[in-house]
């Protein structure tokens, strides 16, 4: 079974629906893309080890780009259209 095709934007809390988005999933991955200026919104997941945020969210914070938190690190792999779970995100140009 598809696990992608039965996985329902309503089913992933009030995380936004980034599919179709150029996207950056995880924390290294994030990193990079802040560091090349090329990350626009970012997203955590509140339940998100913080020893692995508090790096990102200070580089965020130096680049002046805001944090919206997802409820889940389940929910923001599902609103980016994994198959599995993400700490953090990013829309990039």
């Amino acid at each position: 079974m598809d696990k992608k095709k039965d996985c329902k934007l309503d089913k992933c809390g009030n995380a936004p629906d980034l599919r179709g988005k150029r996207l950056v999933v995880g924390v290294k991955q994030l990193r990079k893309a802040l560091l090349a200026g090329r990350a626009r919104e970012v997203y955590f997941a509140e339940n998100a080890d913080p020893a692995l945020l508090d790096p990102i969210r200070e580089l965020c914070s130096q680049k002046r780009i805001q944090i919206t938190w997802v409820s889940g690190m389940t929910e923001l792999g599902r609103a980016c259209g994994i198959e599995v779970s993400a700490a953090a995100a990013a829309v990039v140009e």
